[in-house]
C-alpha cells in the first residue's frame, strides 16, 4: 500500500481538514515538525512516509481565490524529486495548463487533479483523461451524495488510469475509510488503479484498505497524530 501525504493550503499555511468543512479549517498542529509552514510540513511528511509524491489541496483556488502560485513554486523548488499533486480545483485541462504556465520551473513535475465537484462538463473529463498516465480524477462525494455536475462517476470510459475516491465527511473526522465506495468504483472499472482518501485512523485500515483493493491512500490527520509509524527507510 502506498501512502501518498497530503497538505492542504490555506491563506499561506498548511490547514487542518476536517470533513471537508473548508470554511473551518485551521492551522495544522503535527507530531511531525513545528509550525504550519507548508515547506516544513510537506519535508516532515514526505520524509515520515517515505514518499516522493505529495498532494496538495489549494483550498484559496478551490473556493473561488487565487492559486497559492509562491507555495506551490516554493515546494517544487526545495524538493527536486517531488512528483507534487496538485488540486486547484481545474474546471477544465487549460486551467491546470495555465497554473503550469505560472509557476514555470518545475511545473513539469506537476500532476493534475481534476477533481468531478470542479470539472465542467463531460466533455472537459474526457479532454483530461486523454492521456491516461498524465492526470489524475478524483471521484468526490459528501454524506452519500456524489459532487459531480459533469457526470464522471458514471464515465469510466473516459476515466485516466488513476482514480481517487474522496469521501470528504470522512476527511480527518478519525471515522475509518469508506470501503463500501471503493468497491462501488472498483466494479465500474476493475484495471483502474484506485487511491482512497479521508478516514484512515492506523495501520489496520491500511491493510483493510489494501485487501478492498486500493492501490494507494491519500493520507494527514493519522500522519499528524501519530498513528502510523514512518515507512522503512524513511
Amino acid at each position: 500500500m502506498l501512502l501518498i501525504p497530503v497538505i492542504d493550503l490555506m491563506r499561506g499555511h498548511a490547514v487542518r481538514a476536517v470533513r471537508g468543512e473548508r470554511a473551518s479549517y485551521k492551522p495544522v498542529a503535527s507530531t511531525l515538525c513545528e509550525g504550519s509552514d507548508p515547506l516544513s510540513v510537506a519535508r516532515a511528511m514526505c520524509a515520515h512516509c517515505a514518499s516522493t509524491r505529495l498532494y496538495a489541496a489549494d483550498l484559496d483556488a478551490l473556493t473561488g481565490g487565487q492559486a497559492q502560485v509562491e507555495v506551490l513554486r516554493r515546494i517544487l523548488r526545495e524538493m527536486p524529486a517531488l512528483e507534487f499533486w496538485v488540486d486547484a480545483g481545474f474546471a477544465d485541462l487549460a486551467a491546470a495548463q495555465a497554473l503550469r504556465e505560472r509557476i514555470g520551473a518545475g511545473a513539469e513535475r506537476i500532476v493534475p487533479i481534476f477533481a468531478s465537484e470542479s470539472l465542467r462538463s463531460r466533455e472537459a473529463l474526457a479532454e483530461c483523461g486523454a492521456d491516461r498516465e498524465a492526470s489524475v480524477l478524483s471521484l468526490d462525494r459528501r454524506d452519500g451524495r456524489k459532487l459531480d455536475d459533469a457526470g464522471c462517476w458514471e464515465s469510466p470510459e473516459l476515466w485516466p488510469s488513476r482514480v481517487i475516491v474522496m469521501t470528504l465527511e470522512r476527511v480527518g473526522a478519525n471515522a475509518g475509510p469508506d470501503l463500501s465506495t471503493l468497491r462501488e468504483v472498483q466494479a465500474k472499472s476493475p484495471a483502474t488503479r484506485l487511491v482512497g482518501a479521508g478516514g484512515i485512523r492506523d495501520a489496520a485500515d491500511l491493510e483493510a484498505a489494501r485487501a478492498a483493493g486500493a492501490h494507494a491512500w491519500l493520507v494527514a490527520s493519522a500522519l499528524h497524530d501519530g498513528r502510523l509509524p514512518a515507512v522503512a527507510g524513511a
